[in-house]
């Protein structure tokens, strides 16, 4: 299989995708100041929340997919509120009550989770969209389960924070593609009544 760095040169993985939906539908209810995207790959989530007014730093191993994401935030004209940083999300050394925000997206992160939370503030929001198991015939994502979320297994991992909003589909992507994802949106409070802000759209 190609490296990261190989799939980002030749091209087999856009270099400006949208991002996610869910995240643009949820961002205005999120609270202001820092933000941590993890796996940034071309930076797609880190720049529209740079663009949103966060402070971003952006985590990849990749390289090459940090350039993209340094050109896109050129292009953006948010160099001043992006950092990029190389590192491996295995073994990165998270701050402790950092960040207000925290997107992972198609990276199966589980092993880091409590560590991910731990580098939330108060009131932070964690944000996570990745490949899910599935028995319906998919052709987008890991060829393994290996690297897959197993059902409900997101939603049981957030089960200590203030969950948002969940889902988990399968669906055909614009090229036609079927593909199984799951989202979450979680809040870093706990307690028996919560606020549950309305997103737009």
């Amino acid at each position: 299989m190609a490296s990261w760095d190989e799939r980002f040169r030749d091209g087999s993985y856009p270099t400006d995708p949208d991002p996610s939906p869910v995240l643009q539908r949820y961002v205005d209810t999120f609270p202001d100041g820092r933000a941590l995207d993890l796996a940034t790959g071309t930076g797609r989530n880190a720049v529209f929340l740079a663009e949103r007014g966060y402070r971003v730093d952006g985590l990849d191993q990749s390289r090459e997919g940090l350039r993209i994401a340094r050109e896109n935030a050129a292009a953006a004209g948010v160099v001043d509120r992006t950092n990029w940083i190389q590192g491996d999300v295995p073994s990165y050394a998270f701050p402790e009550s950092t960040y207000d925000v925290v997107t992972v997206s198609f990276y199966r992160a589980i092993d880091r989770f409590a560590d991910i939370k731990e580098a939330l503030t108060p009131g932070g929001v964690l944000f996570v969209q990745h490949h899910l198991r599935t028995t319906d015939p998919v052709e987008v994502g890991p060829d393994t389960d290996r690297y897959r979320f197993a059902a409900n297994e997101l939603l049981h991992a957030c089960l200590d924070m203030t969950v948002l909003y969940f889902d988990a589909k399968t669906e055909r992507r614009p090229d036609g593609r079927p593909s199984a994802t799951t989202e979450i949106v979680a809040r870093n409070t706990t307690g028996h009544r919560q606020s549950y802000p309305e997103p737009d759209g």
